[in-house]
């Protein structure tokens, strides 16, 4: 892994090879989305921000879920529509979410779109105001 593309103070969760579960909360926060709805959030955060979202993690069997990986502590601030599951530290349980290295094999996920040293994550308002308008519910 390029230190000076990934520094480590940013991208310490991601592990260097396969995939590894992390504790929503701690690092980021996580918004769980299934198909097709994930992939019409994800594409539409591909165009607003020109191909640089964020970390999405998806699955690439079963519901083909997608991750939108936020800071911590930022999803709870938001109400989220049917479909849409917060995933975060607090009073209902512990979250745990998938993560796969930036290369390698890390079949059953990959990045749909990778954190980057600029855009470490995706950004809560726009996520917010993407996930309303896809999801039918921002006029």
């Amino acid at each position: 892994m390029n230190a000076k593309a990934f520094p480590p103070d940013i991208h310490s969760w991601i592990p260097a090879s396969g995939h590894a579960l992390r504790h929503a909360g701690i690092h980021f926060d996580a918004l769980r989305i299934a198909a097709p709805l994930a992939e019409r959030v994800a594409a539409e955060l591909m165009l607003c921000t020109d191909f640089d979202a964020g970390p999405i993690v998806r699955e690439l069997t079963g519901e083909r879920n997608h991750y939108f990986l936020l800071p911590p502590q930022t999803v709870s601030t938001h109400t989220w529509p049917p479909g849409v599951r917060a995933l975060t530290r607090g009073d209902r349980g512990l979250a745990y979410v998938g993560v796969p290295a930036l290369t390698g094999m890390t079949w059953l996920l990959d990045w749909r779109s990778a954190p980057t040293a600029d855009v470490p994550f995706v950004e809560p308002e726009l996520m917010r105001e993407v996930v309303g308008r896809v999801a039918g519910v921002v006029k």
